[in-house]
């Protein structure tokens, strides 16, 4: 059975028209339709008229910054959001991250790398690759989560809103509660294998999952086990 899902729609955003034109001119010639847009404005334009699945952002954009931008994005739960920037440092990499990127790669980045990366999140947002039957949820103290839907509520039946690094960790976590999960296996369960390897990028999406899971355990589900990663202590069944 073929588990490779269809080329997504992308949207590359960045002041600099070559970049633009190279992005396109490479994504193009592996059957992606691209869209090109120069600022914040234009990117909105884009996504009101097509059904874009993946946003290539850069961080320096005149007007509101890739930054400020990706935290709008994030609130679309149906779009991926890749960060592609000259600021490469750890500390813009974890800002990134927490404005609510699922990748952040620096630039200048190799067209394979480029192309790994955006195969890589079109996999997390095009489901897993053996999806448990529809019908099925993950119950914990009171919480669901819907691996089929892609749904978080609480136990008061409101959705709580995940991006899709946060959904696919909390995934991993309910697919092996009350086990210790080092960084290195969170990463490869949550993101994948082609994801680079950095522990902070672990760190900042267990942070932004324990504020949305506050309640759960008393805001004790996501415990850290110094120096050999995080254990969910809840105890999860099948619904």
């Amino acid at each position: 059975m073929n588990l490779q899902a269809p080329p997504a729609k992308i949207l590359v955003v960045d002041d600099d028209p070559s970049v633009r034109a190279a992005v396109a001119e490479y994504l193009s010639g592996q059957d992606y339709t691209v869209f090109l847009a120069e600022d914040g404005e234009a990117m909105r334009r884009i996504l009101r008229d097509h059904d874009i699945a993946i946003v290539l952002l850069d961080v320096m954009l005149p007007g509101e910054d890739g930054f400020t931008l990706a935290r709008e994005l994030r609130r679309r739960p149906d779009i991926g959001v890749i960060m592609l920037s000259a600021r490469g440092s750890e500390g813009d990499r974890v800002t990134g991250l927490e404005a609510g990127a699922d990748d952040y790669l620096p630039k200048p980045a190799s067209p394979r790398e480029l192309l790994a990366r955006v195969r890589a999140v079109q996999r997390r947002y095009g489901g897993r690759a053996d999806p448990p039957a529809a019908g099925f949820c993950f119950t914990f103290d009171g919480w669901s989560l819907d691996p089929v839907r892609r749904v978080l509520r609480d136990p008061q039946g409101l959705l709580i809103s995940l991006s899709e690094g946060e959904f696919e960790l909390l995934l991993a976590f309910v697919e092996n509660p009350q086990a210790v999960l080092s960084r290195d296996q969170l990463l490869e369960l949550a993101r994948g294998q082609e994801s680079e390897a950095f522990d902070r990028a672990i760190d900042v999406q267990v942070s932004r999952l324990r504020r949305k899971l506050a309640g759960c355990l008393e805001g004790d589900a996501i415990r850290t086990v110094r120096g050999e990663g995080y254990l969910f202590a809840a105890e999860v069944s099948r619904a």
